[in-house]
């Protein structure tokens, strides 16, 4: 399987860091990934919220699933984005989001 990680944080280096040790993966592609990614996959120069640069890269480049790290593309609607696109459509977008908890004084 070949994977597309979005992001560039730390949660992207651990999520890259787990998914690199699946059996699973052929190639993992982390876009624009960081420092700590580059030792378990691929950066790609592509900014997590480029829908049209990462729609290219994921066809030219045969993407099986796309991991969304970065709550930024998911609320910019990178899930529908796939969904609205019949070259896209099969291939399945999955995102973390965290719900952040404020706590008043």
């Amino acid at each position: 399987m070949k994977l597309l990680l979005l992001g560039s944080g730390g949660r992207e280096h651990a999520l890259a860091w787990k998914i690199a040790q699946s059996p699973k993966i052929e190639k993992l592609y982390i876009a624009p990934g960081n420092a700590g990614t580059s030792s378990v996959g691929e950066n790609v120069n592509i900014k997590a919220d480029d829908f049209s640069s990462i729609k290219a890269f994921v066809l030219d480049n045969n993407i099986n699933m796309v991991v969304v790290g970065p709550e930024d593309p998911l609320v910019k609607g990178i899930y529908d984005y796939f969904q609205k696109d019949s070259e896209l459509n099969k291939i399945p977008v999955i995102g973390t989001f965290t719900k952040r908890c404020y706590i008043g004084r």
